[in-house]
């Protein structure tokens, strides 16, 4: 079969010169030459307008529509039934960059079949495309944001990891084409507040800027090779990020060398002359954004480039480099070539939604689940609990599996419906109890079936519908899609203290997208676990943790504050008091945090002494000394000689999730290169290492460390 294919394939190419009516067409021409030909014949107003999102058909060149407009964030959205995953935040919570990188795999599975499906019924609608803006590789810095859940958490080494992993999942692996296009985001310095993104100025040292905010888009470029970066709404430094020089030319293009294209969120250009006002026309608006390297315009600001030609604000060989980069994707996307020669054109409608993708979600979203507190080993649930009252307003809650930015499950299954699959021989009442935020009918209800019950499982937290991206929202406590405090709603907590009083055994499963302070769930409810927004299987995974089916490993991507009194101010960008590698405060849970229903010894760290120009090697051995078999996340920190100073406390360098069978030892080995000891010196303007000893420790979360080694570097 393969040598049959492999012929018709080489016929294919051998006829195609003879079949192609012009260059472009010719499939056995270079890609750099067919995209001049192609871009050659077009005229300037029909070369704007392949600049904007939905780029319309140009039949005379037989040229058909394109949305460039798609999303995947952690699943194919907005296009109809499709695998969902845990939403980027539990994502990030597996700590596990292996299943990371085959949940995109199947994302873009799913998304080369939709397309497929999609061209042999002849649309080319919006969601629809292969060009899919994610992953959201902002840094979560600030607890407050509601867009947080979007991102992989606070920190730059796991962003990178993850985000690199996302990446060359959606892009593939072919030599010639690509599976999709990926696209990081926003580019850069972007997280909120969510009201005022599209006109604030994000003002930021170079030291945060290199070392905190572009590090994983950097990795995302250098080591995934992404396609294409979008542009943020707000400014940096007082540029419009999808205008400036600094962020997308000297950055991007001169150090990073990236080749792809630049895309702009929806209506940023615009911005640059209605809100942020660094210039005064649409004219000048799209030629900044052009000029700085800004490609593509979600919106339709791009239709002044002609009017910004005629004015001499831009040239039309300017215009033509931009639209010569969105061929060069569509043109390695396959798009204008036999399908024959394209291996993902062969990907089946069937892949979509299929049993083997649901159970990915399944195993997503058990890898996802963090067990915050266990006191006196109150999970799992007792094999002897005969009624178990469930309650609260999360517990039968679709939207709380989903997130945002999702597909539409076939099957989902909430928390109230896992659990009462997997409560074989319990009876099991409900309750909503309260609202998200107000009070309910049905608390005195739900009070009686907790007294009545063996065990009590509170399924609360916060929603999609109130945390999210610039939402309309009037309840306290939220405002246009971010939160004014990290507390639980008020309704919540009164309904969980009167439940707690009652003297039941109780277990706290939150879901949200976001860190909550909980100090009295934390002083008064044996058991909490975090669920975060898990996808369409969240509700099994949820189960199977309650009852011991599995031994959950998640750990926490972000920091669990005690109040958000303990933060700065929203607003400021510096990194100063900020996530584990800037708060100096107790964390009511840090930041890597997450239990096990085993346990695991650390010993014989061994860190190889540093030779100049030569890694660092450290290797730990793990034992499981528990009764059960269970991951492990082993974490690497580095905490350098200024440590404190003018540097972060410490930062994650390296991280690895092991399953140990009981009584076994894994031996858990890392590499360190010069980055990982480096921090950006704004005198030098460039990543340097500072002279003196750097403390190697390892352990269970940033702050359970287990184990210390220490290293020389620098000199």
């Amino acid at each position: 079969m393969l040598r049959v294919a492999i012929t018709i394939a080489a016929l294919i190419m051998a006829a195609a010169p003879a079949l192609a009516a012009l260059p472009f067409e010719d499939p056995s021409l270079p890609i750099e030459q067919r995209v001049d030909d192609l871009v050659g014949r077009l005229t300037l107003d029909e070369k704007a307008a392949q600049m904007q999102d939905s780029a319309p058909a140009i039949p005379r060149l037989n040229l058909p529509a394109y949305g460039w407009w798609n999303e995947a964030l952690h699943g194919v959205a907005r296009n109809g039934t499709a695998t969902v995953f845990p939403q980027a935040i539990g994502l990030a919570a597996m700590w596990d960059a292996p299943l990371h990188h085959q949940a995109a795999t199947v994302i873009s599975d799913e998304a080369r079949a939709k397309y497929n499906e999609a061209l042999r019924q002849g649309k080319h609608d919006r969601y629809a495309g292969l060009t899919f803006w994610s992953p959201n590789i902002n840094i979560f810095r600030d607890p407050r944001w509601g867009r947080g859940q979007e991102t992989y958490g606070e920190d730059p080494y796991l962003t990178g990891r993850l985000g690199v992993a996302f990446v060359k999942g959606l892009q593939g692996d072919d030599p010639k084409y690509l599976k999709t296009v990926s696209t990081p985001k926003h580019f850069a310095v972007h997280s909120g507040p969510e009201p005022s993104r599209h006109r604030f100025n994000a003002v930021v040292s170079d030291a945060d800027l290199y070392n905190t905010y572009l590090p994983a888009f950097e990795a995302t470029i250098r080591e995934a090779n992404a396609q294409s970066v979008m542009c943020a709404y707000n400014r940096t430094d007082g540029e419009p990020c999808c205008a400036s020089n600094k962020l997308l030319a000297e950055i991007l293009r001169g150090q990073w060398g990236f080749t792809g294209y630049v895309v702009s969120d929806c209506d940023a250009v615009a911005d640059i002359y209605r809100d942020h006002k660094t210039v005064a026309t649409p004219p000048e608006a799209a030629a900044a954004a052009v000029r700085a390297g800004d490609d593509l315009n979600c919106g339709d600001t791009y239709r002044a480039l002609p009017a910004a030609v005629r004015q001499g604000l831009i040239s039309e060989a300017e215009v033509d480099v931009a639209v010569k980069r969105l061929f060069t994707a569509r043109f390695r996307l396959g798009m204008f070539d036999p399908p024959a020669l394209v291996k993902y054109s062969q990907i089946p409608f069937a892949v979509n939604d299929s049993p083997q993708h649901n159970a990915l979600a399944l195993k997503a979203a058990r890898e996802s689940i963090v067990l915050l507190k266990n006191a006196h080993n109150a999970l799992p649930l007792s094999r002897s609990i005969r009624r178990l009252a469930v309650i609260g307003p999360n517990a039968d809650d679709g939207d709380i599996l989903l997130g945002n930015y999702n597909g539409d499950p076939s099957h989902p299954v909430n928390i109230l419906r896992g659990i009462r699959n997997r409560a074989k021989g319990i009876r099991v009442t409900y309750n909503k109890g309260c609202e998200l935020a107000s009070e309910a009918p049905d608390r005195a209800s739900a009070l009686e079936n907790a007294r009545a019950a063996d065990a009590v499982v509170l399924v609360m937290g916060i929603s999609p519908r109130l945390e999210g991206e610039e939402m309309d929202v009037q309840v306290e406590g939220f405002s246009g899609g971010d939160r004014l405090t990290l507390d639980l709603p008020a309704a919540q907590q009164s309904l969980m203290e009167e439940v707690v009083a009652l003297g039941k055994p109780v277990v706290l499963v939150l879901a949200s997208g976001s860190a909550l302070s909980i100090p009295w769930a934390d002083a008064h409810v044996p058991a909490i676990v975090q669920a975060w927004y898990p996808g369409q299987q969240g509700g099994a995974a949820v189960a199977d943790v309650l009852f011991g089916n599995y031994n959950p490993a998640g750990r926490l991507p972000v920091t669990y504050y005690r109040s958000v009194k303990d933060l700065p101010a929203f607003d400021d960008y510096s990194m100063a008091g900020r996530t584990y590698r800037y708060f100096r405060g107790k964390a009511l849970y840090p930041f890597g945090h997450g239990l096990s229903y085993t346990t695991f010894r650390y010993a014989n760290l061994r860190v190889s002494p540093a030779r100049a120009g030569r890694p660092v090697y450290v290797a730990v051995d793990v034992t499981n000394t528990g009764r059960r078999a269970g991951d492990e996340v082993v974490q690497l920190y580095v905490r350098g000689p200024r440590a404190g100073k003018d540097a972060p406390l410490k930062e994650l360098k390296g991280f690895q999730r092991t399953l140990i069978l009981p009584g076994k030892t894994a031996t858990v080995r890392f590499t360190l290169d010069d980055r990982a000891f480096a921090q950006y010196n704004t005198a030098r303007h460039r990543y340097t290492v500072t002279p003196g000893a750097y403390q190697i420790q390892i352990g269970a979360s940033s702050e359970d460390i287990r184990a210390t080694g220490t290293v020389r570097q620098g000199g």
